[in-house]
């Protein structure tokens, strides 16, 4: 990260306690949002994609840092690997769906199907998870 912030990919934050509650808050409304039946799909897409984006932003504040507005979910979403540690495969998919997202907010309409709003609303939950778990662990301090 202290190689991101010399590239200028990142900035210093000093994160506070009331911050990450917010942030772990809108997750934890976007998931239920997102989970909603009925509703259309790509909404469901985006509102998942969201509160994966918000638990992403949450352990790269913890850790001391903001993302740029140049590539910004980009950065977010690449930090997982240097944050909590997560998987390759975690990032690339939700990579993926980062495109996948553009593409039906920017772009066209019905680009994304159910399962992959499903795929993102799992992708999601377990990412809030692990932020929750890795922040008990390692920021204590920073929870509610």
């Amino acid at each position: 990260l202290r190689n991101w912030l010399k590239n200028g990919w990142l900035v210093e934050h000093h994160p506070t306690k009331q911050e990450i509650a917010d942030l772990l808050a809108i997750v934890e409304r976007d998931l239920k949002t997102a989970n909603i039946e009925g509703q259309d799909t790509y909404w469901q897409f985006a509102m998942a994609y969201n509160g994966a984006l918000q638990a992403a932003t949450a352990a790269l504040a913890a850790s001391g840092y903001r993302a740029d507005r140049e590539s910004h979910h980009h950065r977010v979403i690449e930090s997982l690997a240097l944050t909590i540690g997560a998987e390759p495969d975690l990032v690339r998919v939700f990579d993926t769906f980062r495109k996948k997202r553009n593409i039906g907010t920017y772009h066209r309409v019905g680009s994304v199907s159910a399962k992959e709003a499903t795929e993102m609303l799992n992708l999601a939950r377990d990412l809030g998870k692990k932020v929750i778990q890795w922040l008990q662990s390692n920021h204590p301090d920073l929870l509610p």
